[in-house]
């Protein structure tokens, strides 16, 4: 496919995904996770760029290209192009930061804890977006991949900064439930192939 042929493709795709297309695909099994993600969507507890920066951020840490499609289409009328980078940024960080802090961490081995990470994190100190907002996405990405260091790590600088506990609540209620659907997704795709093989 040549490349402006791709971007065609990419550009009809962005036209017709959106959140209101991706609740069309959750099964009724996942009623309650179609019913949260509808809720958060439309949630105002955070401010627009938090709210659809913790949206892109969680999206892209599930790796679902229908979600990460979905989700972009709907965020891009919410966020500058710096802040789609920015939360892009955050997600490429902590796909790396949760994983070797994950090991520091659960190393019986403590002496990892001493080392420096030797690992190039420039983007942390100078995020292109408020500092709180980055701390925001990394914290609710650190969510979906599971690391307790990183998750205490971001949530420490969101206190310090005068974040409230429902703010960041709501944060991670958006990254379980980005998760949540492109689990139900992806379970739907592997059922489908299952009986396609079975036919």
């Amino acid at each position: 496919m040549s490349s402006d042929a791709a971007r065609f493709v990419s550009k009809l795709r962005r036209k017709y995904m959106s959140i209101d297309n991706l609740k069309s695909q959750i099964p009724a099994y996942a009623k309650d996770i179609k019913l949260n993600l509808s809720s958060l969507a439309g949630d105002e507890t955070l401010d627009p760029q938090k709210h659809w920066g913790t949206f892109v951020a969680s999206a892209l840490a599930t790796r679902n290209s229908e979600v990460i499609e979905a989700v972009m289409a709907d965020a891009r009328a919410h966020l500058s192009e710096q802040a789609l980078e920015s939360a892009k940024t955050a997600a490429a960080l902590m796909a790396m930061n949760n994983i070797y802090y994950r090991y520091v961490h659960l190393a019986s081995n403590k002496e990892y804890g001493t080392m420096p990470a030797k690992l190039r994190m420039n983007a942390l100190a100078n995020p292109g977006v408020e500092k709180v907002d980055f701390e925001l996405w990394s914290l609710a990405v650190s969510a979906i991949n599971g690391c307790g260091m990183c998750i205490d790590a971001h949530e420490a600088e969101l206190k310090k900064a005068g974040m409230s506990a429902g703010d960041i609540q709501t944060a991670v209620r958006i990254a379980s439930t980005v998760h949540a659907v492109a689990a139900v997704l992806d379970g739907e795709k592997a059922l489908v192939g299952e009986i396609a093989q079975a036919a």
